[in-house]
């Protein structure tokens, strides 16, 4: 299967599970991180749009031990940053109909949560076509250290993701049943 044929059957499985209101145990990352010895305290989130996994919960975790959070916003050419973020704030609704933060405080993660909509074991994801976090992923990785984390359901893993030379490996990906 292409990309775009994974993408379609995958949104559709994960439409029809979204009542099952499946979780990810926020002990999967802090086991990640305890283990590769990550110190950092700038986390990167998203706000869950299409039923992608509730990432609002674990931020809210990583917030009450004394991370910082953050949030991306759509820039033009298809790009992206991440903006100061609390849960008490308010956002905005972007053009693609995800919220973002009001902020205007650029945050560099350390540890990035990323959404995704399907992955294999090599760790590889697809997401919506856009290249957004491939692009920022990109980017920072040259010059900073930066933990990418994929969250993801279990029934989004595939045997096999094609990839091309602009798509970019997750360092870990984190499901409702391991990690």
């Amino acid at each position: 299967m292409n990309k775009s044929q994974i993408r379609k059957k995958i949104l559709k499985l994960r439409k029809q599970n979204n009542f099952k209101k499946l979780k990810i145990d926020f002990k999967h990352i802090l086991k990640i991180l305890k283990k590769n010895k990550i110190t950092g305290k700038f986390v990167g989130g998203y706000y869950p749009y299409n039923y992608e996994v509730d990432a609002i919960n674990i931020l809210n975790i990583f917030e009450k031990q004394k991370y910082h959070i953050s949030l991306p916003k759509i820039k033009k050419k298809s790009q992206m940053d991440f903006f100061s973020w609390s849960i008490k704030d308010p956002l905005t609704i972007n053009k693609y109909g995800i919220p973002e933060p009001v902020s205007n405080k650029i945050i560099y993660p350390s540890i990035l949560l990323v959404p995704l909509v399907a992955f294999d074991k090599n760790l590889n994801r697809i997401g919506y076509g856009g290249g957004f976090y491939d692009r920022y992923i990109k980017k920072r990785k040259k010059n900073n250290k930066i933990i990418t984390i994929g969250l993801a359901y279990s029934f989004q893993k595939v045997r096999e993701i094609p990839i091309n030379k602009y798509d970019i490996k997750l360092d870990f990906i984190v499901t409702d049943k391991e990690s």
